[in-house]
């Protein structure tokens, strides 16, 4: 690196800034750039508008599709240039809100007490998925519903733990595999 554009990168404090963010080998964007066409082509009918505005927010995150803008050195002999295109911001996007998970992961984790927990999860039967994908508000609402008064119910009986208990819940709509997968996911404390 010419020495100008090495004195730019240095800070107030003259240490050099940290280097750029390797890119991974494989991205979400890469698969679904690759494989996201045959893949609507395959289930259509059974993907919600919202779910193709998510695909197609990642298909497009940090391409020319959405702009960009262009840094170049300001010394003529260096005239070093690099491009960087505009994010897409979906909250689903794994390069944009990648960071935010980590923030809401932190912060969540600094709110739990310092006690035990256990995980539980409550899965809709899959009978039930077609109803639900017609029905989501009306279900969902119900699967919380009944997965916390399950919990709180079990909890409280003095043959199990005899306790009044906090739970914190989440709705996970789709499984790992990104299929329909309805579930309720509990972190719920546990006795000492």
């Amino acid at each position: 690196m010419p020495q100008a554009c090495e004195a730019r990168q240095r800070g107030a404090a003259g240490a050099v800034a940290p280097p750029a963010m390797v890119r991974p080998a494989l991205e979400v964007a890469d698969i679904l750039r690759d494989h996201g066409s045959a893949w609507r082509e395959a289930n259509q009918g059974h993907v919600s508008l919202a779910q193709l505005k998510v695909m197609s927010a990642i298909e497009r995150c940090r391409t020319a599709a959405l702009g960009g803008h262009v840094a170049r050195c300001e010394n003529a002999a260096c005239g070093h240039t690099e491009i960087a295109y505009n994010s897409c911001g979906n909250r689903h996007c794994p390069k944009c809100q990648g960071a935010a998970s980590r923030r809401w992961l932190a912060d969540r984790e600094a709110e739990l007490l310092p006690v035990p927990y256990f995980h539980v999860v409550y899965t809709l039967p899959s009978e039930l998925r077609d109803i639900t994908y017609q029905n989501k508000r009306v279900v969902y609402n119900l699967l919380m519903k009944a997965a916390a008064e399950t919990t709180l119910t079990i909890a409280a009986d003095p043959k199990r733990l005899g306790a009044r208990i906090g739970v914190t819940a989440v709705l996970h709509t789709w499984g790992s595999a990104l299929t329909q997968n309805p579930h309720s996911r509990y972190r719920a404390l546990s006795s000492p």
